[in-house]
């Protein structure tokens, strides 16, 4: 029997509907998952069972009414740097006040509209600047498949509850690949949508909120939610009328490409690659197309980003009075202070490789339908450590593979693709051609066709 905490949206929908289930017993049974595995996971911050129970009740008592929210009554936690009103917003580090959020940011307000119960906020690193749980305002997040290891981030604590089974919805924000990263690293599928696609505040260059969950279907019943227009950013594209449940597609005739080499980073070990070979493989044998696809970052561009995003981070953390700069994460302090005496045409330059990755990554993906790559060229590393390499002069070696989506506006997805020796999880990336997020999605559902079985989550 699956316990009741590890039962998909999907099924969670339809238990309510059939009254097999109600959306009090699953609330309880998450918090009772939650209760015995955070204390060695720490994946959650703001955790309120007490509003969680309220809202599963008035859950309860709209599916009685035959009136239910499309979302009703299914279990969810919201990443930290995602207002929710009446909660402070810390972006991860000690360094800042902890002043309530006065309203829901888009992608919040969207999930309680579908009637979501909300259990808590998840864990980030400092300013979302990492791909790791390490913070210095949050306890130390670990990965449910490997204590000793990292969940990834800086969507953190996402993947961590997600592998957990703390409840089957959870979403993260991404502007290097910072969903698809804990997603790969802890089993899950975790969407980047095309960028605008899902409304934002504060919305900024690269910056993506969207769905991290165990399965397709239930990131596909996230989306159709979070995709709804909110004013509020105006950078967001305009109401599009998708049909995201229909996830079915045959792969025959597709294009894809096969990137193994980003051109620049990180190798990929073999483990990984022989996961993503085997991917590409059963895609093949389905009647897909696989050709390789040809690496295109360049140490320049990846320079550059870090130029830009040092000097961002720096313009931010210099302002603050020595007292609160000393709060920081050690490792962030020093990754952002290597941008305070960078000259203003160092910047420009750096900033200008954006476009550079946008457009390289838009011209090396255009004769594919999609591309597969790994999500990271390596498994997950030491869950103290702020990276693979723990080196803030070598910050970005290991998103390779996913930054060039958040530059290029590409839709991009995480599935898992198997496991380690060691038992951890390798994520496939699938990534698409601008605003086919639905596509990116029926890729993945196909994959996991293609795959089959259930992901064997940690318990």
């Amino acid at each position: 029997m699956t316990d009741i905490a590890d039962l998909s949206a999907v099924a969670l929908l339809a238990a309510y509907a059939d009254g097999s289930l109600s959306p009090v017993e699953v609330t309880e049974a998450v918090i009772a998952r939650i209760e015995a595995r955070e204390p060695e996971l720490r994946a959650l911050y703001a955790y309120d069972p007490a509003g969680a129970r309220v809202a599963a009740k008035a859950s309860e008592g709209r599916w009685r009414a035959g009136q239910p929210l499309p979302l009703d009554g299914v279990p969810c936690t919201i990443k930290e740097n995602i207002a929710t009103r009446g909660v402070a917003v810390p972006l991860g580090t000690a360094a800042r006040d902890l002043v309530p959020a006065t309203e829901d940011a888009p992608p919040a307000a969207r999930l309680r509209e579908a009637g979501c119960v909300i259990l808590a906020k998840t864990t980030m690193p400092d300013y979302g600047m990492l791909s790791s749980g390490l913070s210095s305002f949050h306890p130390l997040t670990r990965n449910p498949w490997d204590l000793s290891k990292n969940p990834g981030g800086s969507s953190a604590g996402a993947g961590a509850a997600g592998a957990a089974g703390y409840g089957p919805l959870h979403v993260g924000t991404d502007i290097g690949g910072s969903i698809r990263l804990p997603a790969g690293w802890c089993g899950l599928v975790g969407l980047k949508p095309s960028f605008g696609r899902v409304p934002i505040d504060p919305s900024y260059y690269g910056r993506a909120a969207g769905p991290m969950t165990r399965n397709a279907a239930d990131a596909a019943r996230m989306m159709r939610e979070l995709s709804k227009p909110d004013a509020r950013d105006g950078m967001s594209l305009p109401p599009q009328d998708i049909d995201w449940l229909a996830l079915e597609m045959d792969v025959k005739g597709l294009r894809l490409g096969l990137q193994l080499d980003a051109g620049i980073g990180l190798p990929v070990e073999p483990e990984v690659r022989a996961a993503i070979e085997a991917a590409a493989k059963a895609f093949a044998a389905a009647g897909a197309s696989v050709e390789p696809a040809a690496p295109f970052l360049t140490r320049e561009m990846l320079d550059g980003l870090d130029d830009f995003w040092r000097q961002r981070a720096w313009a931010d953390i210099g302002r603050l009075s020595e007292a609160r700069q000393a709060k920081v994460l050690p490792y962030i302090y020093a990754w952002a202070q290597g941008g305070r005496a960078l000259s203003g045409e160092r910047v420009y330059r750096g900033m200008s490789q954006m476009l550079a990755i946008r457009d390289a990554a838009l011209k090396a993906s255009a004769p594919f339908d999609f591309v597969l790559s790994p999500v990271s060229p390596v498994p997950s590393f030491a869950a103290e450590l702020a990276s693979p390499i723990h080196d803030p002069q070598r910050p970005f070696e290991h998103i390779c593979f996913t930054v060039a989506a958040n530059m290029s506006d590409q839709p991009s997805v995480s599935v898992h693709a198997g496991l380690t020796a060691g038992g951890l999880p390798i994520g496939l990336q699938i990534t698409g051609r601008r605003f086919d997020d639905l596509g990116v999605l029926r890729m993945a559902r196909a994959w996991e066709s293609l795959r089959g079985g259930e992901v064997p989550w940690p318990r």
